[in-house]
């Protein structure tokens, strides 16, 4: 029987897409939390010092990875959540990458310590980055006819991008008003039924 152990802070931050996978898998794991103030404990068991990490353990033998993509990407392929092809898989990853640009934005404006560079930046990225993202993402879903951003169906690309939208708070229903194809993807993951059972029970925490 192979044991999975999820180890980050006590917050939802990069390691919620692994739990979104974990969660639409159905697969069991072990949620290790922790305060920012206990990670000197933690930090010298990651693999390259860094949380998210994971640790796969099976017949004595502990197999850990960190890097929160490296993780999800791993899970993915192990849960079928990685496409059906070996092309399908690289555009899930393509369409994975570009969330995960817009994620890194994002965390860039909210440590931005110039408040007029982080009004800046933050102008842009609400006004242009994240509308211009959407809409392309937008003509992918309707064009390839499945609800999903690849023909075969759900993927760890859309729980990502669902991840992300969550990240925007209140500000998510005004970016999906024009993008109908994302906002009803948005809606199907966030209905899936072992999904849903995670976000009404997960800890409320910070992003």
């Amino acid at each position: 029987m192979v044991q999975y152990k999820l180890h980050y802070f006590n917050a939802r931050g990069r390691a919620e897409l692994i739990r979104f996978i974990f969660a639409a898998a159905g697969q069991e794991y072990e949620d290790v939390r922790f305060e920012r103030e206990q990670w000197p404990e933690y930090k010298p068991k990651s693999p390259l010092g860094q949380a998210p990490y994971l640790d796969v353990v099976e017949n004595g033998q502990t197999f850990q990875l960190a890097q929160s993509l490296t993780i999800a990407r791993y899970l993915a392929r192990k849960f079928n959540l990685a496409g059906k092809s070996a092309e399908e898989q690289a555009e899930a990853e393509m369409y994975a990458d570009q969330v995960l640009d817009l994620l890194n934005e994002l965390v860039k404006i909210h440590f931005e310590k110039d408040e007029t560079r982080k009004a800046e930046v933050a102008n842009k990225f609400y006004t242009e980055t994240i509308p211009n993202t959407l809409k392309v993402f937008e003509s992918k879903i309707a064009k390839n006819g499945s609800g999903y951003l690849v023909a075969s169906g759900l993927t760890w690309a859309d729980l990502f991008l669902v991840d992300f939208l969550g990240w925007l708070r209140e500000k998510k229903d005004s970016f999906l008003s024009n993008v109908p194809a994302v906002k009803a993807l948005d809606q199907k993951v966030l209905n899936h039924p072992k999904l849903s059972e995670w976000i009404a029970k997960r800890p409320k925490t910070e992003l």
